[in-house]
């Protein structure tokens, strides 16, 4: 019996110690937002955060998760709405098939910098490829939720 912790829930499963964090999370937990794509690692579609860095869980054995937390896309918007807010206000996906990873890594890179430039941006975002080419929405939208998560200096007490 494998114990994960997944989203801040405890999860106790009876796999294989080899087996993809990916198949552990879609077979066997059912949370299925996050994406099988290449089964190489190189997409990002699979992406997942373990304690808080993006990990491919297509190629990373469950058993590297164990006594760790694992975030997939299903616990991203309890952790950071204004992803959510930024996404939809600029309707970033096309076919969203790779939306899941790019919104995971997003999570990593804004709890890294809050306020990332374009470089941050591209740097983090890098191994997350999009066929349909939403990248310049997609800066956008890690943009807007940057802005989103400042504090205003002046706060006024009524």
């Amino acid at each position: 019996m494998i114990q994960l912790v997944i989203n801040g829930i405890q999860h106790n499963v009876d796999v294989s110690p080899d087996m993809p964090i990916l198949w552990v999370l879609r077979d066997f937990i059912e949370l299925t937002g996050t994406k099988y794509g290449c089964g190489l690692g190189v997409c990002g579609s699979c992406t997942v955060l373990m304690d808080g860095s993006p990990i491919r869980s297509c190629i990373t054995p469950v058993s590297n998760a164990v006594g760790k937390n694992l975030t997939t896309v299903e616990g991203v918007f309890e952790l950071n709405p204004n992803i959510q807010k930024a996404w939809e206000e600029l309707n970033v996906p096309q076919c969203g098939y790779c939306q899941p990873g790019q919104v995971v890594s997003a999570l990593a890179l804004l709890n890294k910098q809050p306020q990332p430039t374009d470089d941050d941006i591209d740097s983090a975002m890098s191994g997350n490829i999009c066929r349909c080419g939403t990248y310049v929405r997609i800066k956008k939208a890690i943009h807007l939720a940057a802005s989103l998560n400042v504090e205003p200096e002046n706060k006024e007490v009524i």
